[in-house]
């Protein structure tokens, strides 16, 4: 979506840190880490510093034991969608040098694109099961999860599964859970008080 690439990027120039972030976040659910104090930023543009391009500043980054910790998880998954400029535009050329969107996740996998990347997500399905579950279940709640609803997500990913992954199911095993039907919300006359 052009609104996600756009949220994920800087304005001249895209940030494969906060699209690889964005996806390990709100996609499969496991956020890295917030980053250390006094992390210097990258430039604000394309444009090559010190004859490195922006990727290349990036594997050198990642050189660093302490960052390489998270951004070995996100910026693969961030170059897999360089080919998208910051406003969502299909593009194939970054100023004169072609766009370079492959990667390798931790697991090894190699991709070479977006598409490539996408099958490999498809491959992560019970992650994305996961997090949905707990995103749905957290907003019919109307509260944030706790450790006691987790065999409740399990086992409506579960459910999910053996019903091939319809969002019908979805809403109607969070309707029928334990933490749904007998969940406590004060009134508002006697939250006021």
């Amino acid at each position: 979506m052009g609104a996600v690439l756009t949220l994920t990027s800087y304005p001249q120039r895209t940030s494969p840190v906060l699209r690889g972030r964005w996806v390990l976040e709100e996609i499969l659910g496991t956020p890295p880490p917030p980053p250390p104090p006094l992390v210097k930023s990258l430039p604000p543009d394309d444009a090559p510093v010190d004859g490195l391009t922006l990727r290349q500043r990036l594997e050198k980054h990642r050189e660093q034991p302490e960052c390489a910790i998270c951004h070995v998880r996100m910026d693969p998954l961030g170059f897999g969608l360089e080919n998208y400029d910051p406003i969502g535009r299909w593009r194939t050329s970054i100023g004169d040098q072609p766009v370079d969107a492959s990667g390798q996740l931790p697991g090894g996998e190699k991709f070479q694109g977006p598409a490539q990347l996408k099958q490999i997500l498809l491959g992560r399905k019970s992650e994305f099961i996961r997090n949905a579950t707990q995103k749905m279940l957290a907003y019919g709640l109307g509260r944030g999860l706790e450790y006691y609803d987790m065999p409740t997500v399990k086992k409506i990913g579960q459910v999910l599964a053996e019903n091939n992954y319809r969002s019908s199911v979805l809403i109607t095993e969070i309707i029928k859970s334990f933490p749904f039907q007998f969940r406590r919300n004060a009134p508002i006359e006697q939250a006021t008080n």
